[in-house]
């Protein structure tokens, strides 16, 4: 599968959902529960209105409607709904804030950031065996 099909992918965590831990992923992805870890995405990240984020998000465009506690990073357009709530620094090209939305941090707009890379973070830790 090429990298232009896997950006054409949606994933979902669903409203009720905890999800522990980071996510990187080249497609689409829509968080409606709660997610303690970092997101990343080479696409859109959509943070509905029952989210909760507990990291940073990295994208290519992302659209906020709950809260994260974590610094944001959008290398085109960020928009944060009016029932957005952000603890944590801002940095995008662009910024759309809607009356009601808040954010509590530092902002940088205009930035160009360096391009998004998937699967190069930590090396990978051997899995645990059960005991």
């Amino acid at each position: 599968m090429n990298e232009t099909e896997m950006t054409n992918s949606t994933n979902t965590i669903g409203k009720g959902t905890v999800l522990t831990g980071d996510v990187e992923t080249f497609g689409n992805i829509r968080i409606e529960g709660k997610m303690i870890g970092n997101l990343k995405t080479k696409s859109k990240a959509v943070l509905g209105d029952s989210s909760q984020l507990d990291g940073n998000v990295v994208a290519q465009n992302a659209e906020i409607f709950g809260n994260v506690v974590g610094k944001v990073e959008v290398a085109e357009l960020l928009i944060l709904k009016a029932t957005a709530v952000i603890s944590g620094d801002i940095i995008t090209n662009k910024l759309v804030v809607e009356s009601g939305a808040t954010f509590n941090g530092g902002c940088k707009m205009g930035v160009s950031m360096k391009e998004i890379r998937i699967g190069e973070g930590k090396k990978d830790e051997p899995l645990r065996k059960a005991n």
